[in-house]
């Protein structure tokens, strides 16, 4: 029939279930209602909705009658409580952009400091009211302090947008003032604010006081470099006490101020922080500044790597400037920490994990004949560096970021060690050459060589193969079905990691022996080697832990799946192999190791010859196994699992992992205990499966399930 509409679209795709309504839609009560009257009602219940998103995305537009500049004088006269209340409001405002008193300071950018008023003319300022000195000299203050941090997050890895924005729209932000000059005005300021004693409350004397204190920063070591942060946190304290004493003055700020900024996007609302969310905002962030310095306590590069890795990983996460910060107290003008060359750190690291002594012999730079084969080792050690440093360097740069950046950029950085694992199988073979090394046979049969620095690039692209698996875990990627393939996935990882770390203790215990026979056998090479010795260990102690943990949760959710307390939600525009396709995106171009294939993946994790009962019993022997390897970690000192300076909060994470394995192994007994009695019928067992919360468990790598009885959720 021609009826003057085109025809219907074609409704045959596979994940298109399509319904005809139209009798229903007919007979349905509401037909019956005057259109008027149905009409009315949709008004009034939409009314409120619409005042209130008018307001949202009208900010900046006038109201009928409204001025478009600001009527607020700046030269009204001030209680010293309004001071107050104006610096702390300041204090917590999200952008100060929208302060009249800033947007008067900063009229003239270019003036000095001294002829920078929040008067206009000469009249007004020689009337300038009594306490208004005050707020000058606290806004100087605040703005050059803003300057300072925005300088230091542009001169480091970080996102706009994403995680901080430093477009200043066009207002300089006193850059052109010297620090020296804007502490010597609150020096000043404070003087001036005590001869006025009598004039002022004590208390409310005291909290001006405090508000424009200022502390020196000190660079002798890194306890020093505290101080500032500890000072600043005890004076946190002392505004909080003090807040009651301020009278806020909300018409001193308002959008209008942001119509007259450089830029394309309409006025924002004005994002007024409660003054006890200010409060632990601030304290978290001193904390975090004093806990940062820590990170130039040097003693290894392993150490370091798991100071800034534990460091930023920490909930709620420093702030950006906190981490930018650290980037550059890390690698400032390419001095690592400030004192050490990049060659140092790098080879104190393949010192500690692969440890070739003849390699990374300072002495061979020295010779100049091109055939000594101490110049050739010397030439291509050199090639190695240049080509290695940016990636590992890189390392550190990567969890100085947001979580999420973290994973991301994870993804991409082991497409360039794997490029560089290639890349230095070739200075290898030509080091064997030099060296003349024979490869190594045992009972097990013939090992090959060494392979030293392609095995350090092996080791570190696996160990973020699974920070990417696990961050998955922390972010909530994965869904509730995709549990059980994911940690099968991390097991994986983590067994291939374990066998390479042996790989690498074999050559090592080789080079140990045959150096314990030399005429040059010494208390240095002997400690040198038990550092790399005891590494190895704490390596493969780690890989063991994770893949017997990540084995038995395999196990458990594969169980929960066969009984149905875990189910597989409808997917009409996916199916399991594009699921895996995108979920082993970042490990497709990986050579080594070799990515498994879906019908491997997927037999390994569902393991259908293994009854149910089976497999809850490997999962207690698994998740056994990772309790008493966690064990076994936390009773060792820093030393000895390379955490000197955060042995605190590696503990407290290696804590975190065996509690997830305790309460893994609860629910396994809970499981295996309802089976018995029950049977493996889903409806007869009466249990239900719950999750942790993102953040809410023991550790966020370890999504551990809890199983309570259906009457009690």
């Amino acid at each position: 029939m021609d009826d003057g509409f085109p025809p219907p679209p074609s409704m045959s795709h596979p994940g298109i279930v399509a319904l005809d309504i139209t009798d229903k839609f007919a007979s349905a009560p509401f037909r019956r209602v005057k259109l008027s009257k149905m009409a009315t009602s949709l008004y009034l219940s939409l009314s409120p909705l619409s005042r209130s998103w008018t307001r949202r995305w009208t900010v900046g537009c006038l109201e009928e009658g409204e001025s478009l500049d600001e009527e607020y004088d700046t030269a009204r006269d001030l209680l010293p409580e309004e001071v107050l209340g104006i610096i702390d409001q300041l204090l917590c405002l999200e952008t100060i952009l929208t302060s009249v008193y800033v947007e008067a300071l900063l009229r003239d950018p270019n003036a000095p400091l001294s002829s920078m008023t929040f008067l206009r003319d000469s009249a007004s300022q020689a009337k300038q009211p009594k306490f208004l000195f005050v707020l000058r000299a606290y806004c100087a203050g605040m703005l050059r302090g803003c300057h300072c941090v925005n300088e230091v997050v542009k001169d480091e890895l970080y996102y706009e947008e994403e995680d901080f924005v430093t477009n200043t729209y066009d207002r300089k932000f006193l850059s052109h003032i010297e620090i020296a000059e804007v502490i010597a005005l609150l020096q000043a300021t404070r003087a001036d604010l005590r001869e006025l004693s009598n004039d002022v409350p004590k208390d409310l004397a005291l909290a001006l006081d405090l508000r424009l204190d200022c502390f020196p920063l000190r660079k002798a070591n890194p306890d020093s470099l505290k101080m500032p942060w500890i000072q600043m946190k005890e004076l946190m304290k002392h505004f909080k006490k003090q807040h009651a004493l301020a009278k806020p003055v909300p018409e001193a700020f308002s959008t209008k101020m942001q119509r007259r900024l450089a830029s394309t996007m309409p006025p924002r609302p004005i994002v007024h922080l409660s003054f006890d969310d200010t409060y632990t905002h601030f304290e978290q962030m001193f904390q975090d500044g004093k806990d940062a310095m820590d990170v130039l306590k040097y003693v290894d590069p392993q150490s370091l790597l798991h100071f800034v890795s534990i460091f930023q990983a920490r909930n709620p996460q420093p702030l950006v400037f906190i981490r930018t910060m650290t980037q550059g107290l890390l690698f400032k003008d390419m001095i690592v920490l400030g004192h050490h060359s990049i060659r140092r750190i790098l080879d104190d690291d393949l010192a500690i994990v692969v440890l070739r002594v003849r390699q990374l012999d300072p002495a061979n730079d020295t010779i100049e004949v091109p055939t000594d084969p101490r110049h050739q080792l010397a030439v291509q050690m050199e090639t190695f560096r240049q080509r290695a440093a940016e990636c590992y360097l890189d390392l550190f740069r990567i969890f100085c970021q947001n979580r999420c950046r973290v994973r991301r950029t994870l993804c991409h950085s082991i497409q360039q060690w794997d490029h560089l694992q290639a890349d230095v199988e070739e200075i290898d073979s030509l080091l064997q050459v030099c060296l003349d090394e024979k490869s190594l046979t045992t009972a097990m049969g013939n090992i090959g060589h060494s392979l030293p620095l392609s095995s350090w690039a092996y080791l570190y692209k696996l160990r973020q193969m699974e920070w990417i698996v696990q961050l998955g875990f922390e972010l909530d990627i994965y869904q509730p079905d995709e549990l059980a393939g994911m940690y099968w996935y991390l097991n994986y990882l983590a067994k291939t990691r374990a066998q390479h770390g042996d790989r690498i203790k074999t050559f090592v215990l080789r080079d140990f022996t045959a150096a314990q026979e030399s005429s040059s056998w010494s208390q240095t090479k002997e400690r040198n080697y038990t550092r790399s010795i005891a590494y190895i260990r704490v390596t493969m102690l780690d890989a063991a832990c994770t893949w017997e943990f990540a084995d038995g949760l395999c196990c458990l959710y594969t169980v929960l799946q066969r009984l149905n307390l875990v189910k597989t939600p409808s997917r009409p525009y996916s199916n399991d192999e594009h699921r895996y396709e995108i979920r082993m995106k970042p490990f497709v171009n990986i050579g080594l190791p070799q990515l498994p294939s879906f019908d491997d993946f997927t037999k390994a994790t569902a393991q259908p010859e293994t009854s149910i009962t089976e497999l809850l019993k490997y999962a207690e022997n698994a998740v056994g196994g990772a309790k008493k390897g966690y064990e076994a970690l936390s009773r060792m000192n820093d030393l000895q699992t390379f955490s000197v300076g955060c042995h605190d909060r590696w503990l407290t994470n290696i804590k975190g992992c065996q509690k997830s394995a305790i309460f893994a192994g609860i629910a396994i007994t809970a499981l295996q205990k309802a089976i018995e009695t029950e049977g493996e019928n889903a409806a007869d067992l009466k249990l239900k499966v719950e999750l942790p919360q993102s953040g809410k468990g023991y550790h966020d790598w370890w999504i551990v399930p809890k199983l309570v009885p259906k009457s009690e959720s």
